[in-house]
């Protein structure tokens, strides 16, 4: 068991939300954005800091669409970029060495059992599923592949050439059901108004043209490259895209796109009221060498919704807090599993 403490993220809890509509039609990948199948799909909003309104806006735009038919999840994503370079061609190589584009999806938004993808601009990709986030112990299964992927790249510029005029690079990707669904609530893709877990992020290098190639700068004081930015959809409040809990709310409409608009269930305000305790819980540990029954010790200085229960052991918890409508349990454990239980 994983005993180390947790930092809180410094943030609202006000994940961005999406409708992801339904495709019409087949996706012909070309990397290109600007073709009649992208039409019906709204942009997300364009990319903030990962630490949200701690940091200024990226100098640069990023944003992405949805959409999803019987067959694929489907992916868009367009970056402003006046430096395209990628250096990496070996499949599931650690791609944000690179600049990257970077998707996370939690089907069943317990926080454990969830996906991750990376790709660059040579479109070499990454893909991996954690069993549960590395603050839990990990692991992450890089051998686990996600079959039938198609993925495109499309180059507004010249890639790796400081000499030529770059706008973007954009990222089209399709993901099977086949595959995704392995993590899903029943092991099935989702249905029409039902909703994943997904974030995206967009991993960003200081870079300085060398003769005729791009290298990352150098910091002086270190010897060593700046550290990369990392810009993302719905903001985490942390240097830290593995906190599942924080990434946005993509709704699956039908044919007729319904439901047109996203409201968020009173359960996941009572099950973010449960992380926060599930933080705080381990913080103690970290500072007391044991867990607490006490809430109060937890929740003091803020305002609550729930009336949460705790049991404890030397090495393990358990909090609970009744559903919204009273006929469940929700509860969180030390590993930061979260699930429902049939009220008693």
């Amino acid at each position: 068991m994983n005993r180390s403490g947790v930092p809180e993220p410094k943030i609202a809890y006000a994940p961005e939300r999406y409708v992801c509509r339904r495709a019409q039609g087949p996706l012909e990948l070309d990397g290109r954005i600007d073709k009649p199948f992208w039409a019906a799909a709204e942009w997300t909003e364009d990319f903030v800091d990962i630490e949200g309104d701690l940091k200024p806006m990226p100098a640069k735009r990023t944003r992405a669409k949805m959409l999803w038919d019987d067959e694929f999840f489907y992916f868009a994503a367009e970056l402003v970029e006046d430096q395209i370079w990628a250096t990496l061609t070996e499949r599931d190589a650690v791609i944000f060495y690179d600049n990257d584009f970077e998707i996370f999806i939690d089907p069943d938004g317990d926080s454990h059992q969830y996906y991750e993808f990376e790709i660059n601009a040579l479109n070499t990709v990454w893909d991996l599923l954690l069993v549960k986030p590395y603050r839990d112990g990990g692991p992450p299964v890089n051998g686990w592949d996600i079959n039938g992927l198609r993925t495109a790249v499309h180059i507004d510029g010249k890639l790796n050439d400081p000499s030529a005029v770059n706008r973007k690079w954009s990222v089209e990707v399709a993901m099977p059901w086949t595959s995704l669904r392995e993590c899903a609530t029943g092991g099935r893709p989702p249905s029409a108004g039902e909703f994943w877990r997904v974030n995206f992020s967009r991993v960003e290098w200081q870079a300085e043209a060398r003769g005729s190639e791009y290298r990352k700068a150098i910091n002086p004081e270190t010897g060593k490259p700046f550290p990369e930015d990392n810009w993302v959809w719905s903001p985490m409040g942390i240097v830290n895209m593995h906190y599942p809990e924080l990434w946005g709310y993509v709704v699956f409409a039908d044919g007729d796109g319904k439901p047109s608009s996203f409201v968020l269930p009173a359960d996941e305000r009572i099950k973010w009221e449960l992380r926060r305790l599930y933080y705080r819980e381990r913080n103690y540990f970290e500072a007391h060498g044991e867990f607490t029954q006490d809430a109060k010790l937890l929740m003091d200085g803020d305002s609550w919704t729930i009336e949460p229960a705790i049991e404890t052991t030397r090495s393990l918890f358990q909090i609970n807090a009744p559903s919204a409508d009273g006929q469940s349990v929700i509860c969180i454990r030390e590993d930061g599993k979260l699930w429902k239980e049939q009220a008693e």
